[in-house]
Formats: C-alpha cells, sequence, structure tokens
C-alpha cells in the first residue's frame, strides 16, 4: 500500500531548469518512478544531450526549450504539451539562477532584475499556466525549489537578490496552496542546502568560503542532486497527499546552527 503511493504510473511531469544538476536528477528520479517526464531549459544543447542519455537508460521523456522568464513562450510551451500528452499531474519548478558577491549598496538594478526575473517571477508564470490546467482537472501537484536563503542569510557571499527571490518562493508556494487546496491542486516546495554541482565548484577554489559552505553545516558536507530529486519524488506523489503549502528544508541541518 505505502510504496505504491510513490509510483507516477500514467503521469505526465514537466521540469523546468532540467538539463542538469537538480533538474535533470528530478527526471530521473519521477521516471524512474514510472511518470512520462518533459524536460525544459533553455540551453537547447544542454537539453538534447540530457534527453538522449535517459531515452537510452529506457525512461520515456520528452523535451521543450523553454526560456521560463518569457511569459507567452511559457504559455506557447504549456500548450505544446498539452496537445502531445494530454494533461500535466506534475510541474517541478527548479529553474533559477544565483548572481552573487553584489553588495546591496552597489547592487546594479539589472542583476537585481535578472535573479528576481527567473527565479520568481518566472516561476510565477509557469505556475500560473500549468496551474490553470491543473485546476479545471481538479488535480495536480506542484513542485517549487526554494532554498535554505529563503530562511536564513548566507555568508561570506553577499546575495540580497537571491535570498529575497527564494523567501518570495516559498511565500508564493503558501499562497497558491492556500488558493487552490481546495480545488485538488497542491503546492509545496523545497529548501535545499548548498548542492554539489557545477553552479556550485568554484567553492572547492575558495578556502574561507568552502570553510562557511560545509563548516556551517552539521552534516560537514555538501548536499548531491540525487538527495534533492528524493525529497521532489516524495512531494510530487501521492506519499505527500496530506501536504500543500509545506517548505521541506534538504539542508543537511544548516538552519539548525
Amino acid at each position: 500500500m505505502y510504496l505504491d503511493k510513490f509510483k507516477l504510473t500514467g503521469k505526465v511531469a514537466v521540469v523546468t531548469g532540467a538539463g542538469r544538476g537538480i533538474g535533470l536528477a528530478t527526471v530521473e528520479a519521477l521516471a524512474e518512478a514510472g511518470a512520462t517526464v518533459v524536460l525544459t531549459d533553455m540551453n537547447q544543447d544542454l537539453l538534447t544531450v540530457s534527453t538522449v542519455a535517459l531515452h537510452d537508460k529506457g525512461f520515456n521523456v520528452d523535451s521543450e526549450q523553454l526560456d521560463v522568464t518569457d511569459v507567452a513562450g511559457v504559455q506557447a510551451v504549456h500548450d505544446a504539451i498539452i496537445a502531445r500528452h494530454g494533461q500535466v499531474d506534475i510541474l517541478v519548478n527548479n529553474a533559477g539562477i544565483a548572481i552573487s558577491n553584489h553588495p546591496a549598496e552597489t547592487m546594479a538594478d539589472e542583476v537585481w532584475n535578472k535573479v528576481i526575473d527567473v527565479n520568481l517571477n518566472g516561476l510565477f508564470w509557469c505556475c500560473r499556466a500549468f496551474g490553470r490546467s491543473m485546476l479545471e482537472r481538479g488535480s495536480g501537484s506542484i513542485v517549487n525549489i526554494g532554498s535554505m536563503s529563503g530562511f536564513i542569510v548566507n555568508r561570506p557571499q553577499e546575495q540580497a537578490n537571491y535570498n529575497a527571490s527564494k523567501a518570495a518562493v516559498h511565500h508564493l508556494t503558501r499562497s497558491l496552496a492556500a488558493e487552490w487546496g481546495a480545488r485538488g491542486v497542491r503546492v509545496n516546495a523545497v529548501a535545499p542546502t548548498y548542492i554539489d554541482t557545477e553552479m556550485n565548484k568554484y567553492v572547492y577554489q575558495d578556502p574561507d568560503m568552502y570553510r562557511h559552505w560545509v563548516g556551517g553545516t552539521p552534516m560537514d558536507r555538501l548536499g548531491r542532486p540525487d538527495e534533492v530529486a528524493s525529497v521532489i519524488l516524495f512531494l510530487a506523489s501521492d506519499a505527500s497527499s496530506l501536504m500543500t503549502g509545506s517548505i521541506v528544508l534538504a539542508d543537511g541541518g544548516y538552519v539548525c546552527w
């Protein structure tokens, strides 16, 4: 009974920012559970390579190029996926960026706006487009990728833009959950710690930053993409059927200190 709740057979899932890292691991987790998964990413080359690799593993996947900051493009990709697959049961909003080491008092407008546009606006455009069709069907599960940075202020890097965007993602998650819960659509979020991805590889060349990142984590290590993907699978599946509006920390204990 209980293991069956994690199965996604017959479900269609969409993952943004799916070309690598947490997004790619999430695609594999959802596909392994039985879902048909549509990868989306703005980098077509990365998207093609990742889709082929997943096909070679025997997973049922599809792909669409998508820039989440393009409102019309989000709707067009939604319409194309619905036309091809008939429905979307799961949406994972993983696309996001970080532009750090910009002190607030000197942060350029374009640096602030770019992070907010991808991490918050783009996530909302996707929630709105795919949420509409989920509401029409009376069911769906949306999982947003927030961050422990929505709970704490990271150090030593200055990144008020990123921190604010992720805190906003958390409260947007709760807001949508409150609006849509009685209509069959659940909205939750995962808040990861620092994850060992290409985006964070630079920390290994910066001893001071590494000391803060790993030394500030009770588990004394970075997280792995598959560890976050496992939490996303739980929230996407019926195993979490009583959960909506939850922000699940997957932070190695970082916020304990």
